[in-house]
């Protein structure tokens, strides 16, 4: 008789253990009772994500959150947070996904799950709309700035023709400061660098012109939470075929998503 208790007595222990477990290893179900999703965003880092004149978060990522939210049916709630704590977000349950430039390596793929990729992140040239450049060999005879040692220099020494005028910097603010006061022509930079220059100064007209390196983000979310990940990918293939992955990618880099990896 008391074997039989003890035996009822762990099996309701471990019935209630697996209800604790699955009511915390299914966000997707949380979300949808909660009708709310948190999702970890940037603040600091245009054009992706930062704080606009009316103090409140715009740019890339916001805008995919905020579409992510609308295509499920729930509020949302952003939570800024920061390159150094983004993942922990996700790890302690503070957020439902992070949308947050984030790249995908093995090292990141041991503590959280990726959805498919949702933004471009790139390095390239950008200068004046008034100034052609509609190729590499566009650069011959014209000046470009760029900041010495980093991937966008690696890339511009490999694909710039003879002829062009590469004016190496020591740093991004002695870099993108030639560029503005109209040292150089053209300037090779991250999106980022170039997306935070070309909102301080509107007046020069710059857009995006080459690509030199693709490195796209794809949205975070807790390790073994694949009904959320999977509907996310819905949303983001979905996105896709519409063109209003490449609408939000023009309005915020100037140009288009394009092929992205799943």
């Amino acid at each position: 008789m008391k074997a039989s208790k003890r035996i009822f007595s762990i099996g309701l222990a471990a019935a209630a253990l697996l209800a604790t477990f699955g009511a915390h290893a299914d966000a997707l179900d949380d979300i949808v009772k909660a009708k709310k999703i948190i999702i970890a965003i940037p603040t600091d880092f245009p054009p992706y994500g930062f704080v606009g004149t009316d103090l409140k978060p715009q740019g890339l990522d916001i805008d995919m959150a905020n579409y992510i939210a609308a295509k499920m049916g729930v509020a949302i709630e952003l939570a800024p947070v920061t390159s150094a704590n983004r993942i922990a977000y996700l790890s302690t349950r503070k957020a439902d996904l992070v949308i947050s430039t984030l790249g995908k390596n093995p090292e990141r793929e041991k503590v959280i799950d990726f959805t498919s990729a949702y933004s471009p992140f790139f390095q390239a040239v950008f200068a004046p709309k008034t100034v052609n450049i509609k190729g590499f060999a566009d650069l011959a005879g014209k000046s470009v700035g760029v900041t010495r040692g980093a991937i966008e220099d690696q890339e511009l020494t490999k694909l710039a023709p003879a002829g062009s005028d590469v004016k190496r910097f020591e740093d991004n603010n002695a870099t993108v400061s030639s560029y503005v006061a109209g040292q150089v022509q053209a300037i090779a930079t991250g999106a980022s660098v170039a997306g935070n220059m070309m909102a301080k100064n509107p007046q020069l007209g710059t857009e995006f012109k080459l690509l030199l390196k693709d490195s796209p983000n794809f949205i975070g979310v807790g390790k073994g939470e694949d009904k959320l990940r999977l509907k996310v990918n819905e949303i983001i293939a979905a996105a896709k075929s519409s063109g209003d992955l490449d609408k939000m990618a023009v309005k915020w880099l100037g140009r288009p998503a394009g092929d992205l990896p799943k």
